[in-house]
């Protein structure tokens, strides 16, 4: 089964090796047919600490890392890793 990858913005890089990522999503209201827009935060494993607050991050699915984090960015230039 393949993982999952989520792009989303960055809302916080406080914690060491850490970043939260806001991933919004929309979809179509089943009575209103009106789209509605719902955001999400996931605590994801920057090794390198990279990312900062308000840049654009993707992440990838993962096994757990700590209590929180079960997510990690993918590395800045698109690469992807193995």
């Amino acid at each position: 089964m393949p993982k999952r990858i989520l792009e989303g913005v960055v809302v916080s890089d406080k914690g060491d090796k850490t970043v939260v990522v806001k991933v919004e999503r929309t979809f179509l209201h089943p009575l209103l047919k009106k789209t509605v827009r719902r955001s999400k935060k996931y605590h994801a494993h920057d090794e390198a600490n990279a990312y900062k607050t308000g840049e654009l991050a993707r992440i990838v699915e993962c096994a757990p890392r700590s209590k929180l984090k079960t997510w990690e960015v993918l590395p800045k230039g698109g690469a992807q890793e193995a």
